[in-house]
Parts: C-alpha cells; structure tokens; sequence
C-alpha cells in the first residue's frame, strides 16, 4: 500500500478493534484503566464475559425478558 487511497480503503475493511488499534498508533493513544479493566471483564472469567455467557444460555433456552422490563 502506497498511497493514502489505498489505505483508506484498507482501514474501511477493518474490524472496529482493528480501527482502534490503527488509531492508536497514529494518535499515540494508550489504552487507560478504564479500557483495561473493560478488555479484563470481557475475558473469560470476567464480569462481562459472565453476563454475555448467561444472556446466550437464556437466548437459546428461550428465557430473554425485554429490558427494561415491561409493566
């Protein structure tokens, strides 16, 4: 890739995390305690991992509520 064409159209293909990470270098950002503490709970074992593993057990048993939930 040569010119600034070409990697925009590569940038468009990206994921949003591939995005980021892009950004990062060219802005010179780091991930904060905020983003850390984010990738960590998304890990396994994390709180957010926990809570996106039982809303997928509760979706494929057919016992997803509406949020909020309705009166």
């Amino acid at each position: 890739m040569s010119t600034v064409a070409e990697i925009k159209a590569a940038i468009a293909t990206l994921t949003l995390e591939e995005r980021a990470e892009v950004a990062r270098c060219l802005h010179g950002w780091q991930d904060d305690d905020w983003d850390r503490q984010m990738a960590a709970d998304a890990e396994p074992g994390g709180k957010l991992y926990r809570l996106m593993e039982t809303s997928k057990k509760n979706a494929k048993g057919g016992k997803l509520k509406d949020f909020p939930a309705s009166e």
